[in-house]
């Protein structure tokens, strides 16, 4: 028998409606998967990238360790680093938190370093002139005149962290990857065409996100501009 010419999903085409309203509560729970573990992987990255970026600045000896350790971390293959993480955190969503967060230190390390070492010494020596102690002068002049850099790299690393969020699938904790993952081995086209764009508008949506936010908290930016 051949398929009714409605019927995409019989016909299984890349672009199917059926596909999206037959299936529309697997893609929202996939969507909140793939959000929660690229949040919670980003932030987590963030809080362990700032005293580390804090620490290469202060002490220059560690600026190459620091930088040298992250940036092997990031060439490690993504297989081969859940490969390393499995005796640890098992078959669970952490192990896919934990590459993701070794994954961002290289992109928020290095640019929250290049943004403290960016802030002019004469704005330090007026602050101090000021009597701003170590910590005034970090939270309200340093790392304010570093955020610029700093959003940079979260943005790259957040988007980063969409696309490996995928990688996960073989773990079964992928987000949109386990529908691409399972797309493909069983040639279903919609289901890998829809959970691809999810990926991509989930990526672009956050960058723009990111961005609007450095805007609203970089207003300086702007009249320089």
């Amino acid at each position: 028998m051949t398929a009714p010419p409605d019927d995409c999903l019989a016909r299984n085409e890349w672009i199917c409606g059926a596909y999206l309203s037959s299936r529309r509560d697997i893609l929202w729970d996939a969507v909140l998967q793939h959000l929660q573990l690229t949040a919670v992987s980003v932030l987590i990255g963030l809080v362990i990238a700032v005293p580390l970026a804090l620490a290469a600045r202060r002490w220059r000896w560690a600026a190459g360790p620091v930088l040298g350790v992250t940036t092997i971390l990031y060439t490690v293959p993504s297989l081969a680093m859940f490969s390393l993480l499995l005796p640890v955190y098992g078959l669970s969503a952490s192990l896919v938190v934990a590459g993701l967060v070794l994954y961002s230190l290289t992109l928020l390390v290095r640019n929250i370093l290049a943004g403290l070492r960016a802030v002019p010494e004469e704005t330090r020596q007026a602050a101090r002139g000021m009597g701003y102690g170590p910590v005034r002068l970090l939270v309200a002049v340093e790392l304010p005149l570093a955020l610029p850099a700093a959003m940079a790299g979260l943005r790259i690393a957040t988007v980063s962290a969409v696309s490996l969020v995928t990688i996960g699938a073989i773990v079964g904790y992928g987000g949109l990857g386990n529908l691409i993952y399972s797309g493909m081995n069983t040639y279903f086209k919609a289901q890998v065409l829809t959970a691809s764009v999810l990926c991509v508008v989930i990526a672009v949506a956050a960058d723009l996100l990111l961005l609007l936010a450095q805007r609203l908290l970089t207003p300086w930016t702007r009249r320089q501009s």
